[in-house]
């Protein structure tokens, strides 16, 4: 359930009311029984850094760009592991 914020319009004081979404706004104050105004409030967290938006919502050119990057690292594998089994072959040409 959300938490609404109120301040009322007589005696100036701040209250919060935790309530459904699908509830009516309050319209008299909890401490003097005057009219009450909704409040905007900031949220209780902020995005700071690059991390969540960077992850979440890539551009085209960023994906192409890893896309790159996976294709060069599997080729230097795939041309690792040509050269360890080519130094294999040598070692049992050696060995015989």
């Amino acid at each position: 359930m959300p938490l609404y914020e109120y301040r009322c319009k007589e005696c100036n004081k701040s209250f919060e009311a935790l309530q459904k979404i699908e509830s009516e706004p309050l319209k008299e104050c909890l401490y003097c029984r005057g009219s009450v105004e909704k409040l905007i409030s900031p949220s209780s967290f902020q995005f700071k850094g690059s991390g969540w938006y960077v992850t979440d919502y890539k551009n085209k050119a960023s994906k192409a760009a890893k896309g790159a990057e996976k294709e060069a690292s599997s080729t230097n594998n795939a041309s690792t592991s040509t050269n360890n089994a080519s130094i294999g072959k040598d070692k049992n040409a050696t060995l015989k």
